[in-house]
This record gives structure tokens, sequence and C-alpha cells, in this order.
């Protein structure tokens, strides 16, 4: 028993022995450490800070867009071209199978005053189910009923956000604001939810879309139907998402009569698709983030790797000493090899409490969200172990092959 601790003492004497060359030495391992948790702590801290925001929205969530538009051979941006309607939206929920809602929408930016205040927001005009698509949550009031969109009501359900800006503590439930020209009545005023993919429902304002058709010009096709800016759909079962696409696909390429061999004047995304790219994208960035973390333990490895070469220097009359006495060359490689080692793990465990302790430090003094996994716990203290080896290899396998007779005459 006393011969496997015996590179364990050896090493912890080696270390205290030059407590400050050490300290100096497990310094950089710390540094290296810690940079790598906090890095990776913060891109996983954005990434579940995204994917919490989709799934908010609900991962059964299909969107179609409007296609681009060419002209004169240059090909516009996605959406610019006015090829959805509320046609579209009616013949989906009606001929489409697993869709529990289809919801068409307009909006247009329009600048909203109440009394002293304003500020301009999107105006979105919609049906009653988008509430239930985008699973809003009411904070005052209520959303406008079947009634308001049949009848056109001039009524308005206003996000947070505008909220606070027109209203600050006031209730604004009754009051009237005007968007442009127009008067509209509040009638409730949603809970903050945040922004998601681009845009927030928080600075947002909610008409009927029948109404929005009474109070600006909504483009019209050419067979007269109503545009709309995108149809949201909430599918019955997650799971066949894959093949909902496909019906709405063929469905809308019949109505838009577009033929064989041609591109599609719309696009069909569901959440899903949308969450598994943002999760890669955002892996492949706290990856980066820990490589570049990692330079900074690579450079505490080669300080590790320098004091092991002065230590085998300077014992280099002990270990012919050792060597001249029965030493054999396994338990001087041992010896230096547990130094180096203990020098990284030291490091390592110190790093794990400084980077934790950063990331905590980064949630609390910043709107970052950070996670510290396990996974990045255990990948930085092994890597840190492995350094240790790694670069106390060459010192200890240089000392153990060290001829006794020339190192008893070393100075």
């Amino acid at each position: 028993m006393k011969k496997w601790f015996e590179p364990f003492v050896s090493a912890w004497v080696g270390v205290s022995t030059h407590k400050l060359r050490s300290f100096l030495t497990i310094l950089g391992i710390v540094i290296g450490v810690s940079a790598v948790i906090a890095l990776m702590s913060i891109g996983k801290g954005s990434e579940a800070a995204i994917l919490s925001r989709i799934q908010s929205l609900g991962s059964d969530l299909l969107f179609v867009r409007s296609g681009a538009t060419t002209s004169a051979g240059v090909r516009s941006a996605m959406g610019s071209a006015a090829t959805l309607t509320e046609e579209d939206a009616s013949a989906i929920a009606a001929q489409v199978s697993n869709i529990a809602v289809a919801v068409p929408y307009y909006s247009t930016s329009q600048q909203l005053v109440a009394n002293s205040q304003n500020t301009r927001s999107s105006v979105i005009g919609t049906t009653l189910d988008y509430q239930t698509a985008y699973n809003l949550v009411l904070a005052q009031g209520s959303f406008f009923s079947d009634y308001d969109f049949t009848n056109g009501n001039r009524v308005v359900v206003l996000g947070s956000s505008v909220k606070d800006t027109l209203f600050k503590t006031v209730s604004p439930v009754g009051q009237t604001i005007r968007a442009g020209n127009q008067v509209l009545r509040v009638v409730g005023v949603l809970q903050s939810k945040g922004a998601s993919m681009g845009t927030s429902t928080d600075d947002s304002v909610f008409i009927p879309l029948s109404t929005m058709q009474q109070m600006f010009a909504q483009p019209r096709t050419s067979r007269g139907e109503n545009v709309v800016s995108q149809i949201a759909l909430k599918v019955k079962n997650e799971g066949q998402s894959a093949a909902v696409v496909s019906e709405i696909t063929a469905l809308l390429r019949t109505r838009h009569q577009i033929g064989a061999g041609k591109d599609s004047d719309f696009t069909v995304t569901s959440m899903e698709d949308i969450a598994s790219t943002i999760s890669d994208t955002a892996s492949t960035l706290t990856f980066f983030l820990g490589a570049i973390a990692a330079i900074s333990l690579l450079v505490g490895g080669i300080g590790v790797m320098n004091i092991m070469l002065v230590s085998v220097i300077e014992r280099t009359r002990e270990i012919g000493i050792r060597k001249a006495l029965g030493a054999q060359e396994r338990q001087i490689w041992s010896q230096f090899l547990f130094e180096a080692s203990l020098l990284s793990f030291t490091g390592g465990i110190i790093g794990i409490i400084t980077g934790y302790g950063a990331s905590v430090l980064v949630t609390r003094f910043s709107q970052m969200t950070t996670v510290v996994t396990p996974d990045i716990v255990i990948m930085a203290l092994s890597v840190s172990v492995g350094i240790g080896l790694f670069f106390g290899f060459y010192p200890a396998w240089n000392a153990s092959h060290l001829e006794p007779i020339q190192a008893l005459r070393s100075e």
C-alpha cells in the first residue's frame, strides 16, 4: 500500500517545497479552466434562452410566408411578394388534416397616440384564433370577440410595452387610442412575453382583420382576394408536422396555379425546424467559445511543462541517488508525472469554482443567461488533468532516462 501512495507523497513534497512557483503554475490552469467554463456557460445559456422563447410560442406551430418577387432579373427578399390570402388560410383549415387553427394576419406600422403620449408600433390585423396559436395571456380586459370580428368593430388589444408607453400606470381598458387618423377602443392588454424570432408581441397591437381592411389600404390580388402577410398554423399532433407541410405545399401550389418544376411563391416553416437550426448554430458557437478559451488552458499547460523541466534540473542529483539505490525508471517518471497532474488537477478544481462564480456574476449583473452543465465541468476538469499528463510526460520521461553517474556528477 505504501508503494501506491509513495508517488503521491513525493508529488506533494515537490509542490509544497516551492509554494510560490507552484502557485503561479496553478494560476495558469485556473485562468484557463475558469475561462472555458464561463464562456461555454454563456453559449449554453444563450441557446437555452432562445429555445425557451421559441417553445413559449409552441413547438406545434407552422408558418406560411409569401415568397419573393423577381423583376428585371433581380430577385427581392423573401416575403416581398403578395401571394398569400385569407382564402388560402380558409382552404388550409378546411382541406388539410391535423390543423387545429389557421390564422391569417396582416401587419402595418402606425404612429399610435393616447393623450400626450405616442409611439410607433406594428398594428396586426388578425382573427380571434391568434391568441390560441401564439399562447397569448391577457393581463387586463379581454381579446376581441367574434362579434367584433364579424362587425369590424374598432377595438384593439395592446402589447405590454405599448401599454406602458401610452398609459404608464393607468389602466387603458375602455380608453381610446389613435392609429394614424383612426380611433380605436382598448379592450385588453397582453402579458409581457418578450421577443422571439426577431419580433415581439409586447411592441405590437392587435385588431380584427376585418377592421384592418376597413381602416387601412390592404392589398388585393387580381382575383379580389385579401392579401395577408403570413398564415400561422397550429397542428393537432406535433409529430405530424412534416406530413402537414407536404399537404399545405401541394394545396397552395394548386391554388396558386404553379406548374411542375417551378419554384413555389411561398415558404412553409415549422417551429421544430427553426428550433433545430438555432440549436445547431448555438452549439457551434458554444464550441468555438470553448475553443478560444482553451487557448489560455494550453498556455497554462506550457507553464506546467516549463516548471517541471526546471524541477528535473534542480533534482538531478536526487534522481541520480535514487537510481543508484535501485529505483526503476517507472518510479522516477511516475513521481514527476504525478507532480504535474497534481498541479493541473488542483488548478482545475479551483478553476471550476472560479468559472462557476464568474457565470453567476454574469447572470446577476447583466441581461445574459448562463448555464453551467455537468458536461462542461467534467470536460474542463478532464482537459486540465490531461494537459498536466501531456505536458508533464516529457520532463518525467527525461528524468527517468538520466544516467545515474552523470546525474550524481551534477552540481
